[in-house]
């Protein structure tokens, strides 16, 4: 089954065009084998009547005053012949035939097949009259060689097909032309859905055919919807983050910090901030949005200015100033932000982000810290995970989150030996 409208539609044109041009060739060749038999009919039709305007009745003998000059008929066996009869005796035969006579079935027809001496094909006339001075029933019989004919037919046939054939190709050229042109509209369409779906555009334009517009409204529509039910989504959770949290801080301000209650509270604080983040990733993304990278490189070493000084740890940003994230900033900020959190807490002086564009977005954070062993990179990566509960506070849930804020673009986080020393996690995503 062909699965493109292309490819269908150029099936469907060839097959068409195929079977007209064959309907056309066989009733042409039709019409113009009528047309050749006919004047060779009309040829012996004319050499009868010559003979039988030639008949006479002398003594009650029939005669002819005289022949039909004709050379074809001078030829032996040419297979133009023609002969008198009257009754059973012959009146006379053209001199082609030599010593040999025509017979056939009495009565008058035209086109009747017939054979020569030596078996060749004859396109027969026959024609009886009678004259007043004799009862003996006289018989025309003229004969044209079917060779002939069919070298006329052959002569006129071969050209009209070479003609058909011709304007078959040139047809086929013009469905091409017509199919490719006709679907250059959904060809662009297509172009401008995949550059909403990069966020180098927010919306489709209309096309410029009225069969797509349609479509084209219809995506738009669908296009709106989703940034309205991701908006009102976002709403809802963060009405419900805060109507959990609130209630998590007043019982926590009621309990003593010594109170073995308090970290259940802190732990349930990380899990609803985890499902909640989760949520909001499941939600999907805005088609259309496209945020520029460097300004929340910026922003986030911002925020993280007074941990780096307190550590005397100093950034280090490689960022093409057009790289571009295709979707929303908060996803962005969470991936950025979570890899420069962890980066900045094991981190010992050095920070260092990089970002390449190309086919695919490269967002790389590095430090200079102890760095993870390659079987350690699982539970790293593991909701909640920790490789030392010693270590800086915190949920575990950073690279988990970036990890699976990847997967929802369709990218992956790699953690890896770093070239400070201590981890590189190497974000991938398709541009």
């Amino acid at each position: 089954m062909i699965r493109s409208i292309r490819g269908r539609l150029l099936v469907l044109a060839a097959v068409w065009l195929c079977a007209a041009l064959l309907g056309a060739f066989l009733l042409i060749s039709s019409l113009l084998r009528d047309f050749v038999t006919d004047r060779f009919d009309a040829e012996a039709a004319a050499i009868a009547d010559s003979l039988i305007g030639q008949l006479q009745v002398q003594d009650g003998t029939v005669t002819l005053d005289d022949t039909p000059v004709d050379a074809r008929f001078l030829l032996p066996f040419s297979g133009w012949y023609w002969q008198v009869d009257a009754g059973d005796r012959l009146v006379d035969r053209s001199l082609s035939l030599l010593d040999g006579r025509l017979s056939g079935p009495a009565g008058d027809f035209t086109g009747r097949a017939g054979r020569d001496s030596d078996g060749a094909g004859l396109r027969t006339l026959r024609r009886e009259v009678t004259l007043p001075d004799s009862d003996a029933p006289i018989a025309i019989t003229v004969t044209a060689p079917l060779s002939q004919i069919r070298d006329s037919l052959r002569h006129i046939i071969r050209p009209l097909a070479v003609a058909l054939a011709v304007l078959g190709l040139g047809l086929a050229a013009a469905s091409v032309i017509q199919v490719t042109a006709g679907l250059k509209s959904l060809m662009r369409l297509r172009v401008d859905l995949a550059r909403v779906r990069a966020g180098d555009a927010p919306r489709l334009a209309l096309p410029d055919v009225t069969e797509l517009r349609p479509l084209a409204a219809e995506i738009n529509a669908a296009l709106d919807q989703n940034a309205v039910l991701l908006t009102r989504s976002r709403q809802h959770l963060g009405n419900l983050a805060h109507s959990l949290k609130t209630p998590l801080a007043a019982l926590s301000n009621d309990l003593p910090a010594d109170h073995a209650g308090q970290a259940l509270i802190a732990r349930m604080d990380r899990l609803i901030g985890w499902h909640l983040r989760r949520a909001r990733q499941q939600g999907g993304r805005v088609l259309g949005q496209q945020t520029p990278i460097a300004p929340v490189i910026d922003d986030i070493l911002l925020v993280l200015r007074w941990p780096m000084q307190d550590k005397g740890m100093t950034a280090q940003v490689d960022c093409p100033p057009d790289a571009a994230f295709p979707a929303e900033r908060q996803d962005l900020e969470e991936i950025v932000g979570n890899l420069c959190e962890n980066a900045v807490k094991w981190g010992r002086s050095h920070l260092r982000i990089s970002v390449t564009t190309g086919a695919t977005l490269r967002l790389v954070v590095q430090d200079d810290g102890p760095g993870l062993a390659p079987d350690q990179a699982p539970k790293a990566l593991a909701r909640g995970g920790r490789l030392d509960e010693q270590g800086p506070s915190g949920a575990g849930l950073g690279l988990a989150i970036v990890a699976d804020l990847a997967a929802l673009h369709g990218g992956e986080l790699l953690l890896e030996r770093s070239e400070l020393g201590g981890l590189a996690a190497v974000v991938t995503l398709p541009a």
